[in-house]
């Protein structure tokens, strides 16, 4: 009886793994579906009127805009998550992404409607922001606090593994359509298709709101809150966000500073480099997008094999280890592109995110066991979500001025440094892999 009961549990948190697994690629895939568009369609596409250095760079900034959202997001669904549990929140995130990306496929462009369609885009952007900063948290404690102590580091890779995952699809959307068309058809109408294939997230939304239940942390939670109401005559209803923030000022601080690196490195890689293989090492869309696809395949089961070495030997030294390697790296990652060598620029893209999956492999458990179940959304939330603004908001942007207007070499300096600060955060945070998620009520 036991061992059938195991078997069940284990097929029961697979099931849990492999749907927050779905939702967070489709998710991400949108997000991700966006940098793309932003590096090669949308600066003619909306802002068709301005020289293209200068499209470029606002169609970037209109990417930047999903990153000030992402801390809003974290705000509003942390607060929720919190109070009504993972599970709804997370249904109602995928059901925001799912519209916004859709709407975007169904925008008019700059030649149909002007200044408006700018505009329009930018707030579809912020609304895509504001579901991802309310995603990530809800995917990752669905996962992490109901994986087995000893497993929180694997099974929270599948929620991380959404991220490489979007960039797949994402990029995979773009290279099929691309094909298919000639390249008129494709800058004209044929970028739509890819947007408009994110309503399959709503339907995904809708099958965990349906079959799944919450996690047993939550619902301990709720019910020692129920127990603890009762006694009390007027219960204070406190606001996890602020409780979190009061309660763990420094860990949220140091948790943003822990994802700095990892924010930086990836969207220079997955978004800056698509523009800069393209224009200075003269390298077509297709190359460009099918290197980031085979680094982010490789990425994936890298994420998971550290992730499992960080529940056997902690979660800091991995990430240490990670930070230090792509400090190095970033000096190498620009010479490979400028080879205009096709497998070079594979090399320097798959060693660039094989460092960074070290880091963001065990980052679901790592940032779950830094705070208590009362605001653990709200917690690991706005560390995630302050990290990934400063970090990944202007990432592409900032390298394209530091290319234009100094040395791409700049840009390998400006990696370098958002990694030094990762390291010295995760060293001041404290060793988690041990922690007893029910411990704090």
């Amino acid at each position: 009886m036991q061992e059938i009961t195991s078997v069940n549990k284990e097929s029961s948190m697979r099931k849990v793994a492999l749907t927050a697994l779905a939702g967070t690629s489709i998710e991400w895939y949108d997000f991700f579906l966006y940098g793309a568009a932003a590096a090669l369609v949308f600066p003619t596409a909306f802002f068709g009127e301005v020289p293209e250095s200068t499209a470029l760079i606002l169609s970037l900034l209109t990417f930047a805009a999903g990153f000030i959202a992402r801390p809003i997001g974290g705000i509003i669904f942390g607060h929720f998550g919190d109070k009504v549990g993972r599970k709804k929140t997370l249904v109602a995130a995928l059901m925001l992404m799912g519209v916004a990306s859709t709407l975007i496929g169904l925008l008019p462009t700059y030649a149909m409607i002007g200044v408006a369609a700018p505009i329009l885009l930018t707030t579809l952007r912020f609304a895509q922001g504001l579901a991802i900063g309310g995603q990530w948290g809800g995917a990752t404690l669905l996962v992490t606090e109901s994986a087995p102590s000893n497993k929180r580091g694997y099974y929270g890779a599948y929620a991380q593994a959404g991220a490489p995952i979007g960039v797949i699809l994402a990029n995979l959307a773009f290279i099929a359509t691309s094909a298919l068309l000639s390249d008129d058809a494709f800058m004209s109408w044929g970028w739509r298709i890819p947007f408009l294939a994110s309503a399959i997230l709503i339907g995904i939304s809708m099958y965990i709101q349906l079959t799944m239940e919450d996690t047993k942390a939550f619902r301990d939670l709720q019910n020692h809150q129920t127990l603890k109401d009762k006694v009390e005559e007027k219960p204070i209803q406190k606001s996890p966000v602020l409780e979190a923030i009061m309660k763990y000022p420094k860990r949220i601080a140091l948790a943003a500073g822990a994802f700095l690196s990892i924010q930086v490195t990836f969207y220079i890689l997955v978004a800056f480099l698509l523009a800069y293989g393209v224009k200075s090492a003269d390298m077509s869309r297709d190359d460009m997008l099918a290197a980031v696809l085979i680094g982010s395949a490789i990425m994936v089961p890298i994420q998971f094999v550290f992730s499992s070495y960080s529940d056997r030997n902690g979660r800091k030294g991995i990430f240490m280890t990670g930070a230090i390697l792509t400090a190095i790296w970033a000096f190498a990652i620009f010479p490979l592109v400028d080879t205009g060598n096709f497998w070079l620029i594979v090399i320097a893209v798959s060693f660039g995110l094989s460092f960074l999956a070290m880091m963001y492999g065990p980052q679901a458990a790592f940032f779950t066991e830094l705070f208590s179940t009362e605001v653990r959304y709200s917690g690991a939330t706005l560390g995630y979500q302050l990290g990934a603004i400063a970090g990944g908001a202007f990432a592409p942007t900032i390298a394209a001025k530091l290319w234009t207007d100094y040395d791409i070499l700049w840009v390998s300096v400006y990696i370098a440094f958002a990694s030094f600060l990762t390291l010295l955060s995760v060293m001041s945070l404290t060793e988690t892999y041990k922690t007893d998620l029910n411990e704090k009520i």
